[in-house]
This record gives C-alpha cells, structure tokens and sequence, in this order.
C-alpha cells in the first residue's frame, strides 16, 4: 500500500504504534505529522466553526458549546485560542465632552 502525508504529501511515512482506539498510527519521516489512515472525524465544517461563532457571543459555556456541535473541548478551546489572537488589541476611545464643561 502507498502512504502519504495528509499535511506534506510526502511518501516517507512509517508505523508509529496505535492509538487508544488500536488503529495503526503512521509518522512522517520529512513533516513530523502523525496520522491515522482512515480517521472516524474529519475536519470540522465552516458551517459549524459559524455556530461556534454565533454561540460564542451568546457566552454559552465552551463545555456547552462542544456538546451542542459535537467537537471536543480541545479543539473549541485551541479554536477559541487562534480566534482571540486575531482580535486587535488597542482599543480606541473616543472622548466626549462632559455636561458640565
């Protein structure tokens, strides 16, 4: 059978043990990515990361929210994590004058 990696494309790829679930893990030998050939979740939708999104706002615990969609606390965490380093950091005032001035 011909591997290669999800991430590099590269055919370098060895055994690397078992997962918890005893499915053969695979390492690439150029990347590092570790993989599993035919994984039971794949990526998580744009529609679901738009949930998440619109769920965020009405502040529903993280642990409500992955039960909602059905992902795992980590990834909504790490998800949550990325989103937060894209918010700007300065936040800009305006000044009003004040009523009795």
């Amino acid at each position: 059978m011909y591997l290669t990696c999800p991430q590099c494309h590269s055919s370098h790829v060895t055994k690397n043990g078992f997962n918890r679930l005893k499915k053969q893990l695979y390492k690439c030998q150029d990347c590092g990515r570790q993989f599993v050939l035919h994984p039971a979740k794949g990526p998580v939708s744009q529609e679901t990361r738009e949930l998440i999104d619109r769920l965020l706002l009405e502040k529903i615990s993280l642990a409500g929210i992955a039960r909602a969609v059905k992902v795992s606390e980590a990834w909504l965490q790490n998800y949550v994590n990325e989103k937060y380093k894209k918010v700007p950091r300065q936040v800009a005032l305006k000044k009003t004058p004040h009523p009795t001035e």
